[in-house]
């Protein structure tokens, strides 16, 4: 029998598709004004719209699917706190880059989801229709287990990329909220109390979303501020290189900024793999992403991945809207490259706004697991990391989700040198000084970016920066006004 007579909503790349769930793009200008936000849906305050136009996009939907059910992926920023209206007052970058105009269909689950978004896409008014794809993580090489750790060894990887040289130069600025973006943390490790802020939870998967065997764990299907992982422990690993007090390991490399759980996969054991997993839907992680933005997370940290090889040719790379929107918003935007070990692109990493972070071992040369190509920017310790676990406990964690982290909280110290300072960074700069100040390669290496992250030196080349500025010198050193 044939696998789409088993799974007709499947699309041919082979991707996992949410059963009876599409995303639709209006063009700008189209989209209509009635349909609610899915933060208010989840939370009762509104139900899901039964018409989209009242017209071609209705007739189709009726026809293929015998008609849906429609929600906004993204509520307006200026509009949070106003619950059952939150899909009005969208400005204009919410706008421009879709944010207004992005919308969640769901259908019967037995409806061909892919020839369904294939005649939408033919409307003047629809830009972009496609099926509902879920990613998983960890991102991890090889399972971990909680282990005791051995702190002389566990500051090897610190010291690689100068991390003691960096947080006696810059402690880092409490303003600076960095979101770990992922499987949700525990709120109760001693080396993280006290370090998260509120965040959210946006995963939204049900039981009937998965095939039979896959089992989900734990809460789902809600939207709210509790960002709690018990089963995975991947953003807690994350979490602990970037946030740690140092009590049984190195203190995080964030310093004294800010962390911000945001739960945007969910926690599923999968057919004969005994470790759970991550499993994350396209909306969700972009629903979690914005959430983080709006909320005034400055770097985010990704350590999840969608094989570009993976998805339909012609549509999409998942997540291009809100990254594109994050980075107008002067967010720093990390994310791990992935652990194939081939030359492979994983979105979001590939995207030109992101920092691509691959792993290199002890021995200052590339993980053999880690994914490469011309996007990735550079490298940071990926193996044998010390950090956190669930229940309390540590790990040894190995994997370019680990790497991301170094690169995310050097972000965050950049980003507090400069506010110190008195001096605009943006994404893009903060990018350009990492890359810049990386330790070069000792031997011919491609596709591993310009070398291995070195944090000391990226806030030494940030000051010359802002030394040789001649706006900073002329702020610095002007004469008073005569008049005041």
């Amino acid at each position: 029998m044939s696998r789409h007579l088993l799974t007709p909503w499947a699309p041919e790349s082979g991707a996992y598709a949410l059963p009876g769930s599409l995303l639709l793009k209006m063009r700008l200008g189209e989209a209509p004004e009635h349909i609610p936000a899915q933060l208010d849906v989840r939370q009762g305050w509104a139900a899901a719209a039964a018409k989209v136009d009242g017209g071609p996009i209705d007739r189709l939907l009726r026809h293929h699917a015998n008609g849906a059910r429609s929600t906004r992926v993204f509520a307006a920023a200026r509009s949070l706190t106003r619950a059952g209206q939150r899909h009005l007052g969208f400005d204009d970058l919410e706008h421009h880059y879709g944010m207004s105009r992005s919308f969640r269909l769901e259908v019967d689950r037995q409806t061909p989801v892919e020839r369904l978004a294939s005649v939408l896409r033919e409307l003047p008014a629809v830009e972009s229709a496609m099926p509902h794809y879920c990613c998983h993580t960890p991102f991890a090489a090889a399972p971990v287990q909680p282990v005791p750790i051995d702190l002389a060894e566990a500051w090897a990887p610190r010291d690689m990329v100068q991390a003691r040289e960096a947080l006696a130069y810059e402690t880092g600025d409490a303003s600076v909220v960095m979101a770990i973006v992922d499987t949700g943390v525990a709120l109760d490790h001693r080396e993280t109390n006290g370090r998260f802020r509120g965040g959210y939870d946006t995963v939204q998967l049900g039981a009937t979303d998965f095939a039979q065997g896959v089992t989900l764990l734990g809460e789902s299907g809600r939207i709210d501020t509790h960002p709690l992982d018990e089963f995975v422990g991947h953003g807690m690993a994350c979490s602990g290189i970037i946030g740690a007090r140092g009590e049984h390991i190195p203190p995080g490399l964030g310093g004294n900024c800010w962390l911000m759980p945001v739960r945007v996969l969910g926690a599923a054991r999968l057919p004969g793999k005994p470790e759970p997993v991550g499993l994350g839907a396209i909306a969700d992680i972009d629903m979690g992403v914005k959430m983080a933005v709006d909320l005034g997370a400055k770097v985010l940290n990704m350590s999840f991945g969608t094989a570009d090889a993976a998805l339909d040719a012609g549509l999409p790379k998942p997540h291009a809207d809100v990254i594109r929107y994050a980075a107008a918003r002067g967010c720093v935007l990390v994310a791990a490259s992935g652990n194939t070990g081939k030359e492979e692109l994983f979105w979001p990493a590939a995207f030109q706004e992101v920092i691509a972070v691959g792993s290199v071992d002890g021995e200052f040369r590339p993980s053999r697991f880690s994914s490469w190509g011309e996007h990735v920017a550079l490298c940071a310790p990926g193996e044998r990391v010390a950090t956190c676990a669930l229940e309390g406990r540590y790990q040894l964690a190995t994997g370019t989700s680990f790497a991301a982290p170094f690169v995310a909280a050097a972000a965050a110290l950049l980003l507090s040198r400069a506010g110190r300072r008195s001096f605009p960074l943006d994404g893009a700069a903060a990018k350009d000084l990492l890359i810049a100040s990386a330790t070069p390669w000792t031997r011919e290496v491609h596709g591993y970016g310009s070398g291995i992250l070195d944090v000391y030196e990226a806030l030494r080349a940030l000051d010359r920066k802002i030394d040789q500025d001649p706006a900073t010198e002329e702020m610095l050193y002007a004469e008073p006004d005569a008049a005041a």
